[in-house]
């Protein structure tokens, strides 16, 4: 159906169908001046969505946790669309619902009213109170605010149930950084907020995964039991958006899964903190390490050999404990793997993108299995992205573009340039993997045009085969080599 404007009675459903019509046949460069992002005044296709989603997500990773947003219904009804989008699970997050009087007057009234109505018809165990670009940009207290709105509580139920509710206060204007430094800054907020002084040691060790899926998560704990750790994970989402259904359930109800509150106060007594990567959760870890002296470890995240070699070393370092055979099997199939598919993965020119620590790990698997990265950006400026893709770069004798905290328009004109086997990174490089008609092996938390993504996953040994099998197919899949270096 092409229409030059769309009449006035609408468009009836069956009818309607929207055709792609190009400009032009053939790809017209675009001006060499417009595409760098940091020559723009606004951003084309970006690769990352705003702070406070990276807040929410950790509050949900808390049991009995819900999200507060000091700000608009928008801000809240995109995040939970979102999370519904990726997980298929409900998320239940509560919003002061702003309006033009909120703008001017300010959000004290909504706030206090609307935590009182959370607690009142939820009783959750925990609010995590996450301001907006309209509620930081208008100046609100919210110290003061959740001093008011505690008041109002004891006044109305009595201290008694009001302390069984723990707010903690996040600040995430929207308009700054990104869902990755929201996530940070929320287990920072959260470690300053509830963990108590050290007392008894309790021989476990902390776990700050960061915005990683269900599926890595339930991961991550399988490696810590066949070592025999114990661990406090912070912010677990593995069994809030990948919950079972087992009706009949109560109302309100909350998944059973997520960190307890009580073994956030005791992440003082163990014995290190394990940030898996560096920019969403290692500003928790550092400010832990220095008020508590709990040592502090710094990424890399978990994926490919090295790198779980690398967590697994640090765990060890910090419980005395050695690797066992079934570790040791773990990492002899994928080693083994690697080797089996090395024909068809080695020589191949990839792209990668998405949130740093994720597109810094992943370009060092992908160099583990003799590919080439020809381009990896971070969608998140980052102070050492640069340095870590340099490094990986130096150590395998390649010479990537790196592109650091750019968008995926500057990406994909680059990629228009130059030859691409295939694209590592989320759904939002779908279009750019059609357009250059390469396959695109999706990585990372934005995956919602595949079911069970979310379950499996990508870090660990395990979860190194399972992404080693998806590149690999991908590439069987989308063309099939016809030359003796590629041959089955």
């Amino acid at each position: 159906m092409k229409l030059t404007t769309i009449p006035i009675e609408g468009i009836p459903y069956d009818r309607l169908k929207i055709d792609k019509i190009p400009l032009s046949d053939q790809y017209i460069e675009r001006d060499p001046q417009l595409v760098p992002a940091a020559n723009r005044a606004v951003v084309i296709n970006p690769c990352r969505t705003c702070m406070p989603l990276g807040a929410m997500f950790a509050t949900l990773g808390v049991h009995r946790g819900i999200p507060f947003v000091q700000g608009a219904q928008g801000c809240t009804t995109y995040v939970r669309y979102t999370f519904c989008r990726i997980f298929k699970e409900p998320a239940a997050i509560a919003t002061a619902s702003f309006h033009e009087d909120a703008a001017v007057f300010g959000g004290m009234k909504n706030f206090v009213e609307g935590i009182r109505n959370l607690v009142v018809r939820y009783w959750p165990g925990l609010i995590g109170v996450v301001t907006t670009c309209s509620s930081e940009i208008i100046g609100d207290d919210m110290v003061s605010f959740i001093k008011m709105a505690r008041q109002k509580l004891v006044k109305e139920l009595g201290e008694e149930k009001a302390a069984q509710v723990k707010i903690v206060l996040i600040n995430t204007p929207s308009f700054a950084g990104s869902h990755v430094v929201g996530y940070d800054r929320a287990s920072k907020a959260f470690i300053e907020t509830l963990v108590h002084q050290k007392t008894k040691p309790n021989n476990k060790i902390n776990i700050i995964p960061g915005m990683l899926n269900p599926g890595d998560i339930r991961e991550i704990k399988h490696l810590l039991e066949v070592m025999g750790v114990e661990s406090i994970i912070l912010f677990d989402i593995s069994d809030v958006f990948d919950a079972p259904l087992r009706p009949p359930q109560k109302i309100p109800y909350y998944p059973k899964g997520g960190t307890r509150i009580e073994e956030i106060e005791d992440m003082a007594n163990s014995l290190g903190t394990i940030a898996l990567c560096p920019h969403e959760g290692g500003l928790g870890a550092q400010y832990l390490e220095r008020k508590s002296g709990v040592r502090a470890i710094i990424g890399p995240p978990p994926i490919g050999v090295r790198n779980t070699d690398l967590f697994l070393q640090h765990v060890s370092e910090l419980t005395g404990k050695s690797m066992p055979e079934e570790l040791l099997d773990e990492r002899g199939r994928l080693l083994d793997f690697m080797a089996d598919t090395f024909h068809h993965t080695m020589m191949k020119k990839v792209a990668i993108f998405g949130d740093p620590d994720i597109v810094v790990g992943v370009t060092r698997f992908a160099c583990e299995l003799g590919m080439d990265p020809v381009a990896v950006l971070s969608g998140t400026p980052s102070k050492t992205f640069t340095g870590d893709i340099e490094e990986i770069a130096a150590e395998y004798n390649c010479s990537p573009k790196i592109f650091n905290g750019s968008d995926l328009f500057e990406f994909e004109e680059y990629l228009k340039k130059i030859n691409v086997d295939l694209i590592i990174g989320n759904c939002k490089g779908i279009d750019i993997a059609r357009e250059l008609e390469v396959p695109l092996i999706r990585v990372g938390l934005m995956v919602w045009d595949r079911v069970g993504y979310q379950k499996r996953p990508v870090v660990g040994y395990r979860g190194g085969e399972f992404l080693l099998a998806e590149i690999a197919n991908a590439i069987l899949d989308y063309k099939y080599p016809d030359d003796r270096t590629q041959q089955l």
